[in-house]
């Protein structure tokens, strides 16, 4: 029979087999996740959410800016105001309140979709799971860069600046006036 030591919760426990081999054996009470091992766990999560949210955000304000501007376009047509009189009953500057509202509908919709979709999905952890993997640059090492490509911005500048001057001279000597 194998002989159990007790243990804290979250310590390894030894368990001897008739064999003498030892095995590591968790306890069963583990202690809770810390709040920064929790964010860990959800991972990519979070940007896909952010991101399909800024792309419903996105949706919205052009699908608001689109009615907007489709309605007051329709609101100068007379034969259409002819047709729908509704159309005028609010003015210009009240319109954006109601199309910003279909908008935000429309947005909300698109992102609900979006979510459901399994390849849309799919795709967008993928997408957020490479970006994961990326190495960023330490401040030091940007700092560096930005040095570097403005100072060779200068140089070249200067360089090209003064190439020009000379061949303008040149140019003077050799046609005259």
């Amino acid at each position: 029979m194998a002989q159990l030591d007790e243990k804290k919760p979250g310590e390894a426990l030894e368990v001897a087999g008739s064999g003498g081999e030892e095995l590591e054996v968790r306890a069963q009470d583990e202690p809770a996740l810390t709040a920064g091992e929790v964010a860990d766990g959800i991972g990519t999560d979070k940007w896909v959410f952010a991101s399909f949210f800024a792309g419903a955000i996105g949706a919205a304000f052009l699908v608001g800016k689109a009615l907007a501007s489709l309605w007051n376009r329709l609101a100068e047509e007379a034969w259409v105001v002819r047709q729908a009189a509704f159309l005028i009953r609010y003015p210009e500057d009240e319109r954006p309140m109601f199309t910003t509202i279909v908008g935000g509908l429309v947005g909300v919709g698109v992102m609900v979709y979006c979510l459901r979709k399994e390849s849309v999905r799919r795709w967008a952890d993928d997408v957020a799971l490479e970006l994961s993997k990326v190495t960023w640059p330490k401040r030091e090492a940007v700092t560096n860069g930005t040095i570097v490509v403005i100072a060779a911005g200068v140089f070249a500048t200067v360089y090209i600046g003064l190439l020009d001057r000379l061949w303008g001279f040149v140019t003077m000597l050799v046609y005259g006036a």
